[in-house]
């Protein structure tokens, strides 16, 4: 083990997640909140409402956020969960502002990610406090025994999601935990990790990134074929197009290679929707 001890990797490996993990220094939250101003500042509103790619893969176009995804101490416990040959595949924003209505119902990331086998995890970080009074997730436990559940996309108002994704099947939400982390931490989930969170109430942004890891051996089950950067291992595989750190923020090269992976990615999940939807209706019929 690296970062986690053997009870913290069971415990991830029984209920699908794991809480709270020190990671970054203050001065390390400030370089990051600094990169997402100077984001938002370029694109004149609030990454939440300017066009969905820049929600997501912040990694292709902004050294500030290339760093973060190769930070020691999350890859270190990513590797305590999946191995030592890692990709980042896709990240993404998730900010509430102040006493917003933005909340996300119960779903599973990997829903419509078509990645198999299921081993993605999420790093969670906070930069600012996630508490349950800012609108936390609250995660189930899967008991040792995810399964993937039945979605649809709602396109639900106010979703932190913009496909506004939900469970549509019965399924034991009475004991949920809140996942509150002080800002410079983060949690681990695993994509099957049927989680939800609600309104931010506090006086503060609650600034959260999802970094999402794959072992080099996880591919997609379609016919899109997507782009991950490597950080940290070897790629004997190649289940994907590795693209390359950027070397200057959001310029010429670094907002083409994000553009492509945005669309790459994009045109996936339009496809894995409809699998997934003829997934459960074969299994209804």
């Amino acid at each position: 083990m690296k970062a986690l001890t053997p009870q913290q990797v069971e415990s991830y490996r029984y209920n699908g997640f794991l809480f709270p993990i020190p990671a970054l220094a203050p001065m390390e939250v400030s370089t990051c909140l600094a990169g997402l101003d100077r984001l938002e500042t370029d694109l004149g509103v609030p990454v939440a409402q300017a066009d969905i790619k820049w929600r997501s893969h912040a990694y292709a176009h902004s050294p500030w956020f290339n760093a973060l995804i190769r930070h020691k101490r999350i890859l270190d416990a990513v590797e305590d969960v999946i191995g030592p040959n890692i990709l980042v595949w896709t990240s993404t924003f998730f900010i509430k502002e102040p006493h917003s209505p933005t909340f996300a119902a119960w779903h599973q990331d990997g829903t419509y990610f078509g990645l198999e086998p299921h081993e993605q995890v999420c790093a969670w970080v906070a930069l600012t406090d996630a508490s349950r009074e800012a609108g936390c997730m609250e995660q189930l436990s899967s008991h040792g025994a995810p399964r993937q559940l039945h979605h649809a996309a709602l396109g639900l108002a106010n979703s932190i999601n913009r496909a506004g994704q939900t469970i549509m099947e019965p399924f034991d939400d009475t004991a949920p935990v809140a996942m509150a982390l002080p800002a410079g931490s983060f949690s681990l989930h695993h994509e099957l990790a049927v989680h939800r969170s609600a309104p931010n109430n506090a006086t503060h942004r609650r600034i959260g990134i999802g970094l999402n890891y794959i072992p080099t051996r996880v591919r997609v089950n379609g016919p899109v074929r997507l782009c991950a950067m490597l950080v940290r291992g070897e790629d004997t595989y190649g289940h994907f197009d590795l693209v390359e750190p950027p070397s200057a923020e959001r310029d010429e090269a670094a907002l083409a290679a994000h553009q492509h992976v945005s669309d790459r990615y994009r045109e996936n999940y339009r496809e894995q929707v409809k699998r997934h939807e003829q997934m459960f209706a074969g299994a209804s019929a």
